[in-house]
């Protein structure tokens, strides 16, 4: 099997939504690691970098002043303030991965999703887990959080789930690897349509 999806005179846009404990991250990786020309866009966010992230790959880590100028510049397709942090994306990384004819991966929230959708077109992909009570319980595995927090996520879970209908694909994710190549399937289908841009 190819490791490369058809190119585009300019890449194509995949958005990756899902509650927080879904295993979006784990999917995102996944297909980065099978498609050679699909290319992730790290958000930009305030948040507290952790042991295992890596600046510039898994996110940019900026200040809040810092931020706040990026959005007075008009520098970001898409911004959010979530658990008294904020994110975004930045315009010029999606350009730039575009022009390339590479495709790109955005793995945002549901609201930065239907951004996307309105500028670039861009597929949106709903990733989801089997049921709430499923996720409450893989967010009590990760023992990352307080009860508060988990409840902040998971009413947050609630809202991503009721924006599902904005988008082009749902996906369950029960099963990682049955989860994994719907997602590449979607992928290959959208990059083999014929009304090339």
């Amino acid at each position: 099997m190819s490791n490369d999806l058809p190119l585009w005179p300019r890449g194509r846009i995949f958005v990756i939504s899902a509650p927080s404990g879904t295993g979006k991250t784990t999917l995102a990786l996944a297909l980065l690691h099978r498609f050679a020309n699909l290319e992730h866009v790290p958000t930009v966010t305030t948040r507290e970098k952790r042991e295992d992230e890596i600046e510039g790959e898994d996110y940019y880590f900026v200040t809040d002043e810092e931020f706040r100028q990026k959005i007075e510049l008009g520098e970001f397709v898409e911004h959010i303030e979530l658990y008294g942090k904020r994110y975004g994306t930045l315009r010029a990384d999606v350009d730039r991965v575009r022009e390339s004819r590479k495709h790109v991966l955005l793995v945002i929230d549901t609201r930065g999703a239907q951004k996307v959708k309105e500028l670039y077109q861009g597929i949106l992909i709903f990733v989801k887990p089997p049921s709430i009570k499923d996720l409450y319980k893989r967010l009590a595995k990760r023992g990352s959080e307080d009860e508060r927090k988990k409840e902040e996520r998971i009413a947050w879970a609630e809202r991503e789930l009721a924006d599902e209908r904005f988008f082009d694909y749902s996906v369950v994710n029960a099963n990682s690897d049955e989860a994994f190549f719907i997602l590449s399937s979607i992928l290959i289908a959208e990059t083999h349509r014929n009304n090339k841009e």
